[in-house]
């Protein structure tokens, strides 16, 4: 099978998603600049998702240029991707709901809720990489040779799972390392590029 109809539903999604948190953006009912900071919280919250899909997307695009072949195990792994992806602006918007509920900002539920959708989305991430590597070379293969280790795929998931056990304590806390992810993972995964100039 060839990937372009995959990566064509990929991008559809992605913008669907991305569209989907921007309208749930409310402007402030006063023309001032107080009535905008105000909503301060919300907008750092679509900021953060909005870099993760940012993100995702990026480095689903990267992933493809050294595929040549897909098949249904790669098919089914994209849609998980694309499912935990989707749920961005529930959880988004939920957060953004909930916060100062109790006196309290971040709600320790949404920013829980928050975690685990970026953990299963990390970790949906793996057998996708695992699946388009067997239909492609295998690990002699270009794309396996080119994705050969990184410590951010085995950090993110240890620093998710620390901060959804802190959103019970301190949900504030739990973000901030939401966000650290984020940092770790803004600068593109370019070990496909360098790949590619390497053999060109």
């Amino acid at each position: 099978m060839e990937k372009g109809r995959l990566e064509a539903f990929t991008d559809g999604v992605i913008a669907v998603i991305i569209t989907i948190m921007v309208l749930e953006l409310k402007p402030p009912h006063e023309a001032t600049w107080q009535a905008v900071f105000g909503n301060w919280p919300v907008f750092l919250s679509y900021v953060l998702s909005f870099i993760y899909v940012g993100i995702y997307w990026n480095n689903h695009h990267h992933l493809m240029h050294l595929v040549e072949r897909i098949n249904g195990k790669v098919m089914w792994a994209n849609l998980a991707l694309l499912f935990w992806l989707s749920l961005f602006p529930f959880a988004t918007a939920w957060l953004n709901e909930a916060h100062g509920a109790h006196g309290e900002f971040p709600a320790a539920l949404p920013t829980l809720v928050y975690g685990v959708v970026l953990l299963m989305t990390a970790l949906t991430w793996i057998p996708l990489v695992r699946y388009l590597i067997q239909a492609n070379g295998g690990r002699d293969g270009a794309l396996a040779r080119a994705l050969a280790g990184t410590w951010k795929e085995k950090i993110s998931p240890f620093i998710y799972l620390t901060a959804i056990v802190l959103a019970f304590f301190a949900p504030i806390v739990s973000c901030v390392l939401y966000a650290v992810v984020a940092v770790i993972w803004l600068a593109p995964d370019r070990r496909i590029e360098n790949h590619v100039k390497a053999n060109q």
